[in-house]
């Protein structure tokens, strides 16, 4: 590896140092933290000269959150931290949808991703056509949209919601029947929280369709004190075994105040390893499912899109005005 001049090997071996405070929770070796160090120095030394800010998502690899990252959370979360920041340039280590919605909300910013290829099965599952040939089947019905979707899906939608506020956003919206989109499951585990009549689409998340409720009851037979923490974009079947069903940043806060001591997260692996940084007093059991478009960001292509100012999140601004109205009538119901 060709390190540049203006880093010394002194200072290399410190940042090492610096990750393996964090990863080493992660039975991460100090020799494994050699190969970041030198990208970690760099893009923290780019991100003072750039003004930029690294948001990364909670499932993103450890050395981008724990070696690069200003902030790190749930997709919306970190979309609202980025209109809080004065940095000109964000770098958003996620996936496409996500930087869409930063992009949404800062228009004003330049908003980077690593790599384009970065998807999401869920915002690939459905398009702006969709939404209007659902909108002329069901016109009496109010249109209520996962933030896992394009700005053009967002744009077509009356309000955008998250997994954590989505019951909430559909009991406000003035209609009895409610179109959601795109999670099938995500929608069957909401018909049962709510009297509205839930009309679904067949979208689902290539992590959380994996998990299965058999898998649960074998690892709770093994575990039985164990506290099961489910994606609600889990199966509906998988969901009735949690001790809490919700997003990522439910799970955090539900780990940050539980007496429990093991804990089975029902996700994305990234989220059992951020959270086991955080809290290595718990036991997390991990019958995780990888995201490979999450994995798409490493820390070689974020320096050179930092580098590079490039590839950009561009959203054309008509869209990006329909959309941000969606987005903010979800902020005004939820106030936050």
């Amino acid at each position: 590896m060709a390190y540049q001049q203006e880093i010394t090997v002194s200072e290399v071996k410190q940042e090492a140092k610096r990750l393996h405070e964090k990863l080493r929770h992660l039975k991460y070796s100090l020799e494994d933290c050699l190969p970041f160090a030198p990208f970690t120095l760099e893009i923290n030394k780019l991100k003072k000269e750039k003004n930029a800010f690294v948001l990364a998502h909670n499932y993103q690899r450890p050395e981008i959150i724990f070696g690069i990252s200003d902030f790190h959370a749930d997709s919306l979360a970190l979309s609202k931290k980025a209109t809080e920041t004065d940095a000109d340039i964000i770098l958003f280590c996620g996936v496409h949808f996500m930087a869409e919605t930063a992009k949404i909300l800062n228009p004003e910013k330049k908003v980077l991703l690593p790599d384009l290829g970065a998807g999401c099965s869920l915002a690939e599952s459905i398009t702006a056509k969709d939404v209007r040939m659902l909108r002329k089947q069901h016109p009496d019905a109010m249109v209520v949209t996962y933030v896992n979707t394009s700005a053009e899906v967002k744009a077509e939608s009356d309000y955008c919601c998250t997994s954590a506020n989505a019951l909430k956003v559909i009991e406000a919206a003035p209609s009895d029947r409610v179109i959601f989109l795109p999670d099938i499951f995500m929608a069957q585990n909401l018909a049962k929280l709510t009297s509205k009549e839930i009309i679904s689409w067949n979208g689902k998340c290539i992590v959380h369709e994996t998990f299965t409720p058999e898998q649960v009851q074998r690892y709770k037979r093994t575990y039985p004190e164990m506290k099961v923490l489910a994606h609600t974009e889990c199966h509906p079947g998988v969901v009735e075994l949690a001790d809490l069903a919700g997003g990522t940043s439910d799970m955090q806060r539900y780990v940050e105040k539980t007496d429990a001591r093991r804990i089975m997260l029902v996700t994305e692996c990234g989220m059992s390893d951020m959270l086991q940084v955080h809290h290595p007093e718990k036991e997390f059991i991990v019958p995780c499912s990888i995201c490979p478009y999450m994995k798409k960001t490493h820390l070689e292509n974020a320096l050179e899109c930092l580098k590079n100012e490039s590839p950009e999140i561009v959203v054309e601004e008509s869209i990006r005005k329909r959309a941000e109205k969606a987005v903010n009538r979800m902020l005004e119901i939820t106030g936050n």
